[in-house]
């Protein structure tokens, strides 16, 4: 069975030497309360919640899976309990405003609790995972009779919510769309239609589910212009609070997965359903935006979660396991095999998905700390600095590192060899689990295509420019006046000539593009790939930095933690940030490789 232990030391790290969150957070008014201790505290309070309550319930959870039964679902044994003492600590109001009656806490410590929380038993966290979505909607949507009605119990997680976009017609693609809205005499509209992949769409974990569903008006424009946003609760709620009807909302059936099997996917039928319009009309795709980007976000930490358990678990083999003897020679004369630590190739196995979970740590508790940022901006123009770097950084933490994240587990399952492919072991229950994360909430080439169709393109290079003036600024500063710019060398001129590569990479598409379109399409999982290798090894030299500087200084601290992040920044620099170059090859190719095939020609007969 797999196990979990919170990796606080780098959490720590991360947190309070490299990002320095204590001093950014004393800037911030309401934030002047999170102190490295309270924040230790309170990251200690969640380790031991992750794992001990919910690591031993991710195996069995993944065994019995949920059951549907005329319209309810029961969650695995367990869950229930679980998500009670969740609520009764108060995770799901931790980083919620004190006026919804959260505890005011920074995003970035939601961050690290989710992200202990969804390594230890990611189909758990699904159940809780959307409604901090449907509080930011609703929070920055919403009328003051709806918040409320519903932000309060949903802050506390009394009860929790769910995004309902997909139909069966339309994914992506949400023109397509055809739930109805229709206007009633009271100011309430009857939502009709069926929406499916609902996660959490229906369970016996909260007494009510509050869905925010995109649906169209009667009159609504055609496409994605004419897409309205509603709050359609499971039950109606009376005016003093309490619960009402119930509100012609069913769960019609749930999915039958590869992975997060804990985890109710429902089709969820709305049979003339009362719903109340959040934002202007036809409106909706815009403000579901605001739930989208939490969600992205939310589903970058899978990716980063899967590598990090998979590689707890393939470290703690790999010591144990014993075969062969490396080419190099016995390391244990004593015995007749080494353990498999010793053989290079398992070696680097263990060393890449070390780079990944650190590395996308890094990235994710940077943008956790860009979204505190916002709230406390000084001006319009601040704001949109502050978001444009959040944007910047959302589908590459989402596209890049659950594609990493995939790679992760199943280099964990090659660690275990035939052993990971059993289910006793648990690392093919990892390897299922973590392979949607690069499907929903926009599958990596919708990632691609926002990152360089919306934030760079169509942007004009605004945000793009942004970022790599910070990448600049950086090795600037280190290569002229650090103490360590020797020894930094190593990172810095790669870091120089993989950004120059990228301005390459995007100036060839932009120039393919003026003859043919396709060519940015074709270009953008390449671009992402790109950009996501480009950006990591941004982290991964400034970790290293931080480490040299930290082991100069000497103290208390052991050295051991300092020498092995530089050294596994080194790993990534020379063992992984060459796949960038493939992607950047790939981007120069022809387009008529790609788009000469006619569509008749497409053919298995």
């Amino acid at each position: 069975m797999p196990a979990y232990k919170a990796p606080l030391r780098d959490m720590n790290f991360v947190i309070h030497e490299l990002l320095e969150a204590e001093k950014i957070f004393q800037t911030l008014p309401s934030y002047e309360e999170a102190t490295e201790d309270l924040i230790g505290a309170i990251i200690e309070e969640g380790a031991k919640f992750a794992e001990e309550v919910l690591s031993p319930l991710n195996q069995s959870g993944d065994e019995e899976g949920c059951s549907w039964s005329e319209g309810e679902v029961t969650t695995p044994q367990g869950f229930a309990d679980a998500y009670r003492q969740y609520v009764e600590n108060g995770w799901p109001s931790l980083s919620a405003n004190v006026e919804s009656g959260g505890q005011g806490m920074p995003n970035l410590l939601s961050s690290v609790i989710n992200e202990m929380a969804g390594t230890a038993n990611w189909s758990w966290l699904m159940y809780p995972g959307l409604s901090l979505g449907a509080v930011n909607t609703v929070e920055a949507h919403g009328d003051a009779e709806q918040k409320d009605s519903y932000l309060k119990k949903l802050v506390t997680g009394e009860w929790t919510g769910t995004m309902c976009l997909t139909e069966a017609q339309c994914g992506s693609d949400l023109g397509l769309l055809r739930t109805k809205a229709e206007p009633q005499a009271d100011g309430t509209y009857a939502v009709t239609g069926t929406k499916i992949f609902i996660s959490a769409g229906e369970h016996d974990m909260a007494e009510n589910i509050v869905h925010i569903v995109l649906a169209r008006l009667p009159d609504a424009p055609a496409g994605t212009k004419g897409i309205s946003l509603f709050i359609v609760p499971k039950f109606k709620v009376n005016e003093d609070g309490s619960l009402g009807e119930h509100n012609n909302v069913h769960c019609a059936s749930i999915e039958k997965k590869m992975g997060i099997k804990a985890s109710a996917t429902c089709v969820m039928n709305f049979d003339g359903a009362t719903g109340y319009l959040i934002g202007p009309p036809n409106k909706g795709l815009s403000c579901m935006f605001t739930f989208m980007n939490t969600a992205r976000i939310g589903t970058a930490i899978q990716g980063i979660a899967a590598a990090e358990l998979a590689f707890q678990n393939s470290l703690a083999y790999a010591k144990e396991r014993r075969s062969m003897h490396p080419l190099s020679g016995p390391k244990s004369a004593e015995h007749v095999a080494d353990t498999i630590i010793n053989h290079p190739d398992v070696r680097r196995m263990l060393l890449k998905q070390k780079a990944i979970a650190e590395g996308g740590r890094a990235m994710l508790y940077d943008a956790a700390m860009l979204a505190d940022r916002t709230a406390y901006a000084i001006d319009e123009k601040e704001l949109s600095e502050i978001d444009d770097k959040l944007g910047f950084l959302t589908p590459i933490l989402k596209g890049f590192f659950t594609e990493l994240g995939i790679e992760a587990a199943n280099d964990g399952m090659q660690v275990f060899g035939g052993h990971g492919y059993i289910k006793e072991w648990g690392m093919e229950q990892i390897a299922r689990d973590v392979r949607i994360s690069s499907l929903y909430e926009g599958t990596t080439g919708i990632q691609g295509l926002d990152l360089l169709g919306r934030k760079v393109i169509l942007d004009g290079f605004k945000q793009f420019r942004a970022y790599n003036k910070r990448i600049r600024s950086f090795y600037t500063r280190y290569i002229f006046s650090s103490a360590y710019r020797w020894k930094m060398l190593r990172f810095i001129w790669p870091l120089i000539a993989y950004q120059l590569r990228w301005y390459i990479v995007l100036l060839t598409i932009l120039l393919k593009a003026r003859k043919n379109r396709d060519a940015v399409g074709v270009s953008t999982y390449d671009f992402l790939m790109y950009s996501g290798f480009m950006t990591t090894a941004f982290y991964w030299a400034m970790m290293a930095h931080k480490a040299m500087e930290k082991l100069d200084k000497g103290g208390d601290e052991p050295a051991e933690y300092y020498r092995a992040k530089i050294e596994t920044a080194t790993f990534y620099f020379e063992r992984m940030l060459p796949r960038a170059k493939a992607h950047a090859a790939i981007i120069s190719g022809s387009l008529e490789s790609v788009v000469a095939l006619d569509e008749a020609d497409f053919s298995f007969e």
